[in-house]
């Protein structure tokens, strides 16, 4: 018998997993994949995530592995609308880690295999899920063979499509957006170092941001979603928008995306939580998801101490903890909302209000907040 058992090793499953060897509590982390997956939409690592790394003893790793986004930079059409230094986001950490999420799932791994070496387990899907007063039975294969597996909690870290979520019966209520957006990463070619640079521009949103290797990640917002794009169809926007050439022939990574917006009623049903995605899947515009999970992560494991030792005292700490985190979900979904909307196609006299609008968010007696609210701070 298990304290916990974590299904999903991404990077939440992982992180759960790293806080959970330092708990004391028993438990295993389960995977379906062989290794991690090749495609990568989260790459910012906020600084309550740095914190949270070093407090794990692994943060330099990642640090040397990543790009520091001091700095944000929007543009309009014609020029600089203002800069968003990351200086007053923290202390220790005062910027924003660029780095593709399958590398942060080998970091987290590795850190996990280091301290508590066997509780990851690759390959290993769960079929099955039956739910007891006193604990959870979890039908797994590995390889061919099935087998039971018993904990006295098991946390949903398995993404939007959970099947978690889906064994417990919880609801996962919410919608598409009409925005649509082509990613792709390219060679370096523009002049912006390691900064962010946001072009708002009246056709839509072009946002790029420094990836290590000397890579840069594109975003455009598209009139619709164009699942056959190709990279040159991506440069050719970006061309055509920003003025700046991207070489499609050495394109290393496209997705085109529409985005959704999903939350569970609640994140605890008797020995089953869900966190992360599972629990709600925001806009990516901004790149909140991957750490809203992080949080949800560091507010559970005390939580799930309590419950393994005093039931009485779990319960009222898994309400509280469920409580908190839905409404930074919220919080964080009506922030990607603004995000994308500051992104949208836009008539003329409309482009000059969001533009004025924005000199003024981004003026020096304004800037410490927003700094603050980018980097998750508030959640």
């Amino acid at each position: 018998m298990l304290d916990v058992v974590v299904v999903g090793g991404g990077p939440v499953g992982l992180y759960l997993g790293c806080l959970l060897a330092r708990s004391g509590l028993s438990f295993a982390v389960l995977e379906r994949r062989q290794r991690p997956g090749t495609h990568s939409r989260a790459i910012g690592i906020h600084p309550p995530a740095l914190q949270a790394f070093q407090e794990l003893g692994c943060v330099e790793a990642f640090l040397a592995a990543g790009v520091q986004i001091r700095r944000g930079v929007v543009r309009s059409e014609t020029e600089v609308l203002g800069e968003l230094s990351f200086a007053s986001a923290s202390r220790t950490f005062p910027f924003v880690l660029s780095l593709p999420q399958q590398q942060t799932e080998t970091l987290l791994a590795e850190h996990l295999e280091r301290i508590a070496p066997g509780t990851f387990q690759r390959c290993t899907e769960v079929t099955g899920l039956q739910r007891h007063s006193s604990h959870v039975d979890l039908t797994v294969q590995n390889k061919g063979n099935s087998s039971c597996l018993k904990a006295k909690f098991v946390v949903g870290a398995d993404g939007c499509r959970s099947l978690i979520r889906s064994l417990t019966g919880l609801e996962y209520s919410g919608g598409t957006y009409t925005d649509t957006y082509l990613m792709g990463d390219f060679p370096e070619t523009s002049a912006y170092g390691q900064a962010a640079v946001v072009h708002l521009m009246k056709s839509g949103v072009v946002e790029a941001f420094p990836l290590p290797g000397g890579l840069r990640r594109w975003v455009v917002r598209t009139a619709a979603l164009n699942l056959s794009a190709q990279a040159v169809d991506l440069a050719a926007l970006v061309q055509d928008r920003t003025g700046i050439h991207l070489p499609a022939g050495d394109c290393s990574m496209l997705s085109a995306f529409e985005v959704h917006h999903h939350a569970v009623p609640r994140m605890c049903a008797g020995r089953t939580v869900l966190i992360g995605d599972a629990a709600h899947e925001v806009s990516p515009i901004g790149g909140q998801g991957m750490n809203l999970g992080w949080l949800d992560a560091q507010a559970l494991v005390p939580a799930l101490m309590k419950a393994v030792r005093d039931p009485v005292q779990g319960t009222r700490a898994m309400v509280k903890m469920e409580r908190r985190r839905l409404r930074s979900a919220r919080i964080a979904s009506r922030q990607a909302e603004l995000n994308m909307s500051a992104g949208r196609p836009t008539s003329p006299a409309a482009q000059f209000g969001r533009e004025l609008l924005l000199r003024g968010l981004l003026s020096r007696p304004v800037q410490p907040l927003l700094a603050q609210a980018f980097t998750m701070r508030w959640l």
